[in-house]
């Protein structure tokens, strides 16, 4: 059906950043700000002078800025198997996504304390050995940027990561199949209703 008209006034802006001034330019002008890999743990230390900055700008009419973070997630009592997935995952943001100097998510390890550590990465991944580079991704790393573990865990880290300022989480179901995600949904649900 066309319309000569939209359907609302603004259309909602949400801006996937990592970088300092992107986080700012978010939060000043953006309905939403969706970071990618984040770390509660680190997330005031990397961005909150950034998130200050832009939202020391930000026109009231904007409303709060919805912090939009998106995380792997399982419930599981061995998280072993998922966080391995995972830790792929973060081996080939960090080592081989994009050229070597400009590297966001490695740039944003690096931020999170682990120069070291990103620079080992991108070297085993850059050069083909991608199972070495998985291998070397911190394990503090992979669990802290994902949801995975049992009931009890996942209850204590949705409220760290709402003590970080998330509002919105979305989860990305690790389950092999359809049903094994719509019912690890249905578990978070009454988690987080609880």
């Amino acid at each position: 059906l066309f319309r000569s008209k939209p359907v609302r006034e603004r259309i909602p802006i949400i801006l996937g950043a990592v970088g300092p001034k992107n986080v700012a330019l978010a939060a000043e002008l953006a309905e939403g700000w969706q970071p990618l890999f984040f770390h509660p743990g680190k997330a005031s230390e990397v961005w909150g002078d950034s998130l200050a900055d832009g939202l020391a700008k930000r026109d009231a009419s904007l409303g709060p800025l919805d912090v939009m973070v998106s995380a792997p997630f399982a419930i599981t009592d061995e998280p072993e198997s998922a966080l391995d997935g995972h830790r792929h995952a973060l081996a080939l943001y960090i080592g081989g996504m994009g050229a070597k100097e400009k590297n966001f998510s490695n740039a944003l390890v690096r931020r999170y304390g682990y120069d070291a550590e990103a620079e080992v990465i991108q070297q085993l991944y850059l050069s083909g050995r991608k199972a070495e580079a998985a291998a070397a991704v911190p394990a503090d790393l992979v669990r802290d940027t994902c949801l995975v573990g049992p009931v009890g865990y996942i209850r204590d880290r949705l409220a760290v990561y709402a003590a970080a300022g998330v509002t919105t989480l979305q989860v990305a179901p690790m389950a092999p199949t359809h049903a094994g995600r719509v019912d690890s949904i249905a578990k978070l649900r009454e988690i987080a209703d609880a």
